[in-house]
């Protein structure tokens, strides 16, 4: 649609639904009763779709059953499994955590169900593909691709087989996750050993009679980590951050890879990386070790140098402090050291940074320039309903047209019990409702910044600042996204894409413009002297060598525990850590078993971090850096070809729709500070 000024207008060609159907008021009997209805009401439409004759199968009672009964049973399941990472009564937690124990189980049962399986693979043989939309045939196709996938063409023994590991492995996940989400553990220090941390952070530390509690939570481990001097107390820290739920989630984790391996066994496939990875960009694991090696061997130099830095920082601060020097990079030296080494190599304290960035001022600034460069407005919904004090709820609009988008959710602080990462969370599917109208997509944004108190106000890291762009990205992608079925909407694309759009939205928080128009000074109100500024800006190659190393040895650990058997997760991670990055694991420690991503989803592919990283450099630097990061009609685009569709196009079309090209690497290995080998203008081999 082209407006009367002959810009691109966004906007539903069909009414938009503006109702925001969650409740976040169920008490933990309710999750119980509404979780019976769901999964009867959602069996009822199974059952008649698998009842059908086979000769009288047709779109509207075949397919358009599937997909009305999906956006239901999305909305529902989300309203009962949400809960268990948000909120505040450990009770409704434990229910809802239950129930998505049951709905996971009944989401197998559902994707298992062969009589169903067969109706669509008959309406496909019988319907005209002219006769229905192109992304109407790609759901059919999709829904007979995950038939197969779960082996619904194999013999009933193998299918139950298949079907009784898949309940395993989603009940063990769910436990690996919550073992973490409810850790509380704390160590106490006397403020001498917490030497190097500004007072503003020691004074919002809880007293343990003459010591501090410090928790392992984001918001005090990775300060103490990052500036305490003591290496004793990192040491400590580091130890018990890295041995969380040692005992039970390493059990865990060795069961999954057990039970994955066991299914794409029955399944024909010859790991489980390769069952996986047939549905991502890239296709194979040979392909991703080939990536991930190619990049270590590019990157090791630089890794070797950054390492060489840090060890002579070491000795010199060892002499200061009159400590022992042992000639080694320690796991609980990393951080503090890197950090060291943006403040003498690039003269950025990061305690001086923080002023500049009060929680008030990035939200503010952060929302301003989402909604300029996307073309949206957004609104604060005053007492809106939600789950906790904390949370605000924000109403999307599109700038042109005044047509609603959907709402979000932000939900920013710590709590006992919360989700302990930064995640976005797709709440209610953008996509069309039965009756044809549109359904507003509605999401959370959920994370662990430091909350303000009445003395002091919440003053985020510039990571942090990082991390809130990167995840408020996601909620964009939730909300922009116009597919017309829930399988399709907001971020459901190749999981090796997905992180693509919001890596590319990082890109601002390294650009002096939007920096400025996110920071302030605390207490002057002042903007961030420019040479504070430029020194910031310099610093983002400041140990990308390490850094990106050391994602290469996680995504290599999850690629081990997914392409051979009998790795034992803990020491392929100290081997690959002290071979890839020259840093031993702690001793005792457990790494793996902390490792989220194992156990939630990202099996097999961790790798996309810095696979997607390719595109998202390419779409930056060949687009935004040329023609203007603040031009909205880059913006638009970028919202057109890129978030719009959702996962109703491949991401490989996506892409060379908006960069009018084949993406390549070169971008990418320059934002690593890398040299550029001639043929990298080539095509990547992504």
């Amino acid at each position: 649609m082209m407006g009367p000024t002959g810009e691109m207008v966004f906007g539903s060609l069909v009414p938009v639904c503006s109702e925001n159907r969650l409740r976040w008021d169920l008490s933990s009997e309710q999750i119980v009763k509404l979780c019976d209805e769901v999964i009867a009401n959602t069996k009822e439409v199974y059952d008649c779709v698998g009842a059908l004759e086979i000769n009288s199968v047709t779109f509207e009672n075949t397919l358009k059953a599937l997909a009305d009964v999906e956006v239901e049973y999305t909305i529902q399941r989300n309203m009962l499994d949400f809960p268990q990472h948000v909120s505040p009564c450990k009770e409704v937690r434990a229910k809802s955590t239950e129930a998505d124990k049951r709905l996971s189980e009944f989401d197998v049962e559902m994707t298992m169900r062969e009589d169903v399986y067969q109706r669509i693979v008959a309406l496909e043989k019988k319907i005209d593909p002219e006769s229905i939309t192109a992304e109407s045939q790609r759901y059919m196709k999709e829904l007979i691709k995950l038939g197969r996938r779960n082996g619904l063409h194999l013999p009933k023994e193998t299918q139950e087989e298949v079907k009784a590991i898949k309940k395993k492995l989603s009940s063990l996940g769910i436990d690996f996750s919550k073992n973490l989400n409810e850790d509380i553990t704390s160590l106490s220090f006397t403020r001498e050993e917490l030497g190097g941390l500004p007072e503003d952070f020691l004074s919002s530390l809880e007293k343990d009679e003459d010591k501090l509690k410090v928790t392992l939570k984001y918001p005090h481990y990775f300060p103490v980590m990052k500036k305490c001097f003591v290496p004793e107390t990192r040491r400590k820290l580091e130890e018990a951050f890295n041995s969380r739920c040692k005992e039970e989630n390493s059990v865990i984790l060795r069961e999954l890879v057990e039970l994955r391996a066991q299914k794409c066994a029955l399944l024909g496939y010859n790991t489980h990386a390769d069952f996986v990875l047939e549905m991502n960009m890239a296709k194979t694991g040979k392909k991703v070790a080939e990536f991930l090696e190619e990049l270590a061997r590019k990157l090791k130099p630089l890794g070797d140098e950054e390492r060489a830095v840090i060890l002579k920082l070491k000795e010199e601060e060892c002499q200061k402090r009159g400590l022992p020097f042992d000639d080694i990079l320690h796991a609980w030296d990393t951080r503090y050291y890197m950090t060291r080494v943006e403040e003498i190599q690039y003269a950025v304290d990061q305690n001086i940074l923080k002023e500049y960035f009060p929680m008030e001022v990035v939200t503010q600034g952060l929302l301003g320039i989402y909604q300029d460069l996307l073309g949206l407005t957004f609104e604060l919904v005053d007492g809106a309903s939600v789950w906790h004090p904390d949370v605000m709820l924000y109403c999307v609009k599109d700038r042109g047209s005044g047509q609603m988008v959907g709402q979000f959710y932000l939900d920013l602080y710590p709590r006992e019990g919360k989700y302990g990462h930064a995640a976005c969370f797709g709440l209610q599917p953008g996509c069309l409702l039965p009756d044809g109208k549109r359904q507003m997509s509605v999401a959370a944004m959920v994370a662990n910044f430091t909350k303000p108190t009445a003395n002091a106000p919440s003053l985020l890291q510039h990571d942090e600042v990082e991390t809130y762009f990167h995840e408020f990205g996601h909620v964009m992608h939730q909300l922009c996204a116009q597919a017309d079925y829930a399988m399709f909407s907001g971020t459901h694309v190749e999981r090796d894409f997905v992180e693509a759009p919001s890596q590319m939205l990082e890109n601002w928080v390294w650009e002096k413009e939007p920096l400025q128009r996110m920071s302030r000074h605390y207490k002057t109100g002042k903007p961030i002297p420019d040479e504070l500024l430029d020194k910031l800006i310099k610093s983002r190659l400041a140990n990308t060598g390490l850094f990106n190393l050391r994602q290469i040895v996680l995504a290599k650990l999850d690629q081990a525990l997914h392409t051979r058997t009998s790795v034992d997760p803990a020491e392929e991670y100290g081997c690959l850590s002290q071979e890839i990055l020259g840093v031993p694991a702690s001793s005792g420690t457990n790494m793996p078993a902390t490792f989220g991503h194992l156990a939630g989803g990202y099996d097999a592919q961790y790798y996309g971090y810095l696979w997607s990283e390719v595109f998202s450099m390419d779409m930056f630097f060949t687009r935004f850096k040329q023609e203007g990061i603040m031009n909205p009609k880059m913006g638009l685009d970028y919202r057109k070809y890129i978030l719009r569709p959702g996962g109703s196009e491949d991401a490989s079309d996506m892409l060379r729709k908006f960069l009018g090209r084949e993406p390549k690497q070169e971008a990418f290995l320059l934002s690593k500070g890398l040299a550029v080998e001639q043929d990298t203008s080539t095509p990547c081999p992504c």
